[in-house]
């Protein structure tokens, strides 16, 4: 069984963005939701425990301090932990610019991972909303600010991952492009040609309002993408590299070791030592 306050709101797509979801739950050891699609934008944000969350055949394992996205149409699995059963909020949204914000947060399907260590401020902004749950129009705009301060906390957490463009459309469409297909083996003169520059303007352009050329900056969200997947699923190394855009896991290895000081699999045994102290 799980102890949750849960609400629920209509969903109006057309609307520039709508909330559809929030709520706040401690779950029974070894409870599990799904499986189940939604049609609405969900982010879940762990406050105590463990669980794992499932999504594309792929399993994250995630404790206090971390949360996971879930996409519109996706099909999700997540299961509390046996013995630390997790206690989580969430919120739920949808509209025509809600892709656009979870793209702004740093997340998306492929990266649905992120990490903030504001647990007390994430968790205040949403029994807000839960306390402001009323029909008129001033607990309507509290709850919809309550949402917005939500996600720049978690925007906050993520500045740091990846710079942000400024708000250039040739940028944003080459950014979008790179984490959409950040598994294959990308080109620049492929990405300038997909938004429909020329080479050279475009690296300048992409320098102008990222601070990298956009080979640095695949690179960098390669290795940002290889180290949350080796922090929080169970795939070998090798799928990782794979995953990640690397033709050969050795490529992995030698970058990672290089930005790291660890191997892969090393890092990954030391957060997993981290998570798991032993008790003497």
């Amino acid at each position: 069984m799980e102890q949750a306050i849960s609400v629920e709101k209509p969903i109006y797509e057309k609307q520039t963005l709508c909330i559809n979801a929030f709520g706040h739950s401690v779950a029974a050891p070894c409870h599990k939701f799904g499986p189940a699609v939604r049609s609405y934008y969900l982010i879940h944000y762990i406050l105590e425990g463990r669980g794992e969350f499932v999504v594309n055949n792929t399993a994250y394992r995630l404790s206090a301090g971390q949360g996971f996205l879930i996409e519109p149409d996706y099909q999700t699995v997540y299961t509390a932990d046996s013995k630390e059963p997790w206690t989580y909020i969430w919120v739920g949204f949808c509209g025509e610019s809600a892709g656009k914000m979870v793209s702004a947060l740093g997340l998306s399907q492929e990266q649905p991972i992120f990490s903030s260590a504001e647990s007390e401020k994430l968790k205040g902004y949403v029994m807000d909303m839960i306390s402001h749950n009323r029909s008129g129009a001033a607990d309507s705009f509290y709850t919809f600010g309550a949402l917005c301060l939500f996600l720049s906390v978690i925007a906050d957490s993520n500045r740091d991952i990846l710079p942000r463009t400024e708000g250039n459309a040739y940028v944003d469409q080459a950014v979008s492009y790179i984490r959409n297909h950040i598994s294959e083996p990308l080109q620049v003169e492929e990405i300038a040609a997909y938004v429909g520059l020329n080479r050279s303007y475009f690296c300048t352009l992409f320098k102008q309002y990222t601070g990298r050329t956009p080979l640095n900056y695949m690179q960098d969200f390669r290795l940002t993408k290889a180290r949350h997947m080796l922090e929080s699923s169970c795939l070998s190394v090798s799928t990782i590299a794979y995953s990640c855009g690397y033709q050969r896991p050795e490529s992995l290895i030698r970058i990672f070791r290089q930005k790291f000081g660890v191997s892969p699999a090393v890092y990954r045994k030391q957060i997993i030592s981290r998570l798991n102290p032993v008790q003497s």
